[in-house]
């Protein structure tokens, strides 16, 4: 299991490489999708941080603090050119998530998020209430 800023920085550089552009906002969404894959493919969690269902979808808030300088616009960091501690197929697990998202907006993304019951059933307006792993293996292995 990751720390959600490793993966995320991974995200940013593939994105990078991919020439992708990752919002703050976006990225909250695709770690919520790369967390449910995992938890699908592998029945473990990629990463140890809590999901949280905000106002605007999914956030993972030490991430969104990290990033939050950008705000909705691209993520502008330089390429960490560090070695990742991601195993090659956890990789490949991400980088198929985040092909798969960079086709969506992320108004898109939202919409579709608002409408999936691991987010609508716990959101509730001013709280920050946790999606649990179970709930979003549960909900994506009926998809």
């Amino acid at each position: 299991m990751y720390d959600a800023l490793e993966v995320s920085q991974y995200i940013i550089d593939y994105c990078r490489e991919k020439k992708y552009c990752m919002s703050n906002l976006k990225l909250q969404k695709v770690l919520y999708y790369v967390q449910a894959e995992f938890l699908v493919v592998t029945n473990k969690p990629c990463f140890k941080d809590k999901i949280e269902a905000w106002m605007f979808g999914p956030v993972v808030k030490s991430v969104y603090r990290n990033y939050r300088v950008y705000a909705g616009g691209n993520i502008a960091v330089g390429n960490s050119k560090q070695r990742h501690h991601i195993k090659k197929r956890d990789m490949e697990l991400i980088q198929g998530i985040v092909d798969e998202c960079d086709q969506y907006s992320n108004s898109s993304l939202m919409q579709i998020i608002f409408k999936q019951s691991p987010y609508r059933d716990v959101y509730q307006k001013y709280f920050h209430n946790t999606i649990s792993n179970k709930t979003l293996k549960d909900f994506f292995e009926e998809e």
